[in-house]
């Protein structure tokens, strides 16, 4: 149970950034775009694909070569 539990996180997630990624390139279109909005949507991405990567280093175990 608590194996899903990450993997459900980590695509809800990836959902979310992608629907950013969306939104920031439907603004970037827009001529009179609001730049502050903008900003604030890729400080949000940024964040979340560091809790993705955080996520996806968890699962990976340290391996001493």
């Amino acid at each position: 149970m608590n194996d899903d539990h990450p993997a459900g996180m980590l695509e809800a997630l990836k959902a979310e950034h992608r629907q950013l990624d969306e939104r920031i390139q439907l603004l970037c279109a827009e001529p009179t775009g609001d730049q502050l909005e903008l900003a604030r949507l890729k400080r949000r991405k940024l964040m979340l694909r560091d809790r993705i990567q955080l996520i996806v280093d968890s699962n990976i175990p340290d391996i001493i070569a």
